[in-house]
């Protein structure tokens, strides 16, 4: 098994390569950016942000970190790796490596998990990105750990500072994807893979924060410009929390966080344990 960090990166400000020397990744242009103690660089100019501190907070990572990390999204995680190894396997016959980026890594748990289920007869460039760079900074300090697997990069979905048709997959889980951008990274023949939530995720968990439970979206989705659906699956099993801790870490890393008032938080608050479905679609589109 052949693991590397991604390379082909663009700078944000003109889109032009970056090319790594001496501590940081310079464009033809003169733009310099720095590369951080802990091994990530920072590609978000001020102009692309919406708020001085954007995404996940610290506290939101850490939860999200320590809720992985327990292994309760573990089948998703299995079943992310699955799809894209078989679109690497079937691609052995290319002398580069196959290329993957998790557009909205959060602390990387997914790329960690794709990377420990590689064969030792695949090569992987990976790289992970995040608009949080609390996010991205928990995951350049899990991957120092070890030998470097991945570029880390604080970065948006909507300006992917990325070179144009280099990626052979990237995955969106849970995320905001902005499918012309990944049209524009991804090669012809290329994998966009989407984890979105099904109608039953998480329902137990909001029938408890919610007064009533907004009616189901059409699970048919149209293909994105530039993609044809190449296939879907659908994880579902029943997830049981056994400490209050564990179900305050759920919470904290959806949206629901924000969207349930006091008394629905204060609800949850008080759950000791929890029996809650996890439901999600794994949706695979081929870059056209």
């Amino acid at each position: 098994m052949s693991i590397t960090p991604f390379q082909a990166l663009a700078c944000p400000l003109d889109g032009k390569p970056l090319s790594r020397s001496d501590g940081a990744w310079r464009c033809s242009d003169g733009h310099s950016f720095d590369i951080a103690k802990q091994g990530y660089i920072n590609l978000l100019p001020v102009q692309q942000k919406r708020s001085h501190d954007p995404g996940d907070s610290k506290a939101m990572v850490a939860a999200r970190q320590r809720f992985l990390e327990a292994g309760h999204y573990q089948p998703i995680a299995d079943a992310v790796s699955r799809a894209v190894l078989n679109h690497a396997e079937a691609q052995t016959l290319s002398s580069e490596p196959f290329s993957c980026l998790d557009a909205g890594c959060g602390e990387g748990y997914y790329l960690r998990q794709l990377a420990d289920a590689a064969t030792n007869a695949l090569s992987l460039s990976l790289m992970g990105l995040d608009i949080s760079k609390w996010a991205v900074l928990a995951a350049a300090k899990q991957d120092a750990k070890q030998s470097p697997l991945s570029s880390w990069v604080v970065g948006s979905n909507a300006h992917l500072p990325v070179q144009t048709g280099t990626l052979d997959s990237v995955l969106c889980m849970f995320g905001f994807p902005v499918a012309s951008e990944f049209a524009r990274v991804l090669k012809t023949g290329g994998v966009l893979l989407q984890v979105e939530a099904g109608p039953d995720h998480l329902r137990e968990l909001r029938e408890v924060i919610y007064p009533t439970l907004k009616p189901e979206r059409s699970s048919e989705v149209e293909a994105p410009g530039g993609f044809t659906q190449h296939s879907s699956e659908r994880v579902s099993y029943s997830l049981t929390l056994k400490r209050s801790e564990e179900i305050a870490d759920l919470l904290a890393m959806t949206p629901h966080l924000y969207r349930a008032s006091a008394e629905g938080r204060a609800r949850a608050a008080a759950l000791e344990t929890l029996v809650t479905t996890v439901d999600v679609r794994v949706v695979q589109w081929l870059r056209v």
